[in-house]
């Protein structure tokens, strides 16, 4: 795939950038650059290999899946600076 100068302002303007038109041509070829990058990256061979969380061995840190009810209400609202009826409540946004 290659990108125009056209398609590089049409990205340009998609991310709300302000490209000058002859720094267009220079934003084309990077882009350019890294779909060749992206094309070199998929011609890997990963058969085989597992995913890593980081480059040197570890685990992640796992916790029993357990359900519960928390039942915690009157702990969570006594931080709300205004609470009523068992709910936050907030000041009135639209009128």
């Amino acid at each position: 795939m290659s990108i125009t100068t056209d398609t590089a302002a049409r990205v340009a303007k998609l991310a709300r950038i302000r490209v000058d038109d002859d720094a267009l041509p220079a934003l084309a070829e990077d882009f350019n650059k890294i779909l060749g990058f992206i094309d070199q990256l998929a011609e890997v061979d990963i058969e085989g290999v597992e995913p890593m969380v980081s480059v040197t061995p570890m685990r992640l840190k796992r916790r029993a899946d357990e359900v519960t009810d928390g039942n915690q209400q009157e702990k969570v609202l006594s931080n709300a600076p205004d609470a009523r009826e068992g709910f936050f409540a907030v000041p009135k946004v639209v009128e």
